[in-house]
């Protein structure tokens, strides 16, 4: 997929646990998992918004496009 989720670097940076984020966000540490591992098929602005509130950072620091390998690998 060629969004690309950084989740995982923000939570680093904020030495924050997923179940922590999921908390404060208000989704299950299912949901955030299945966001954060790049599963989703979407996300909500509020959830996006909620993760920025929370993380302190912008869209742009959690979510990234990256060109598809044009082999379809």
């Amino acid at each position: 997929m060629p969004i690309a989720v950084d989740i995982d670097v923000m939570l680093a940076r904020r030495k924050m646990t997923v179940g922590e984020l999921a908390d404060r966000v208000g989704i299950t540490p299912a949901n955030l998992a299945v966001l954060k591992n790049g599963r989703a098929k979407a996300v909500r602005f509020s959830t996006l918004a909620a993760l920025c509130e929370v993380l302190g950072c912008q869209p742009g620091d959690l979510l990234r496009w990256e060109a598809e390998d044009p082999a379809g690998g």
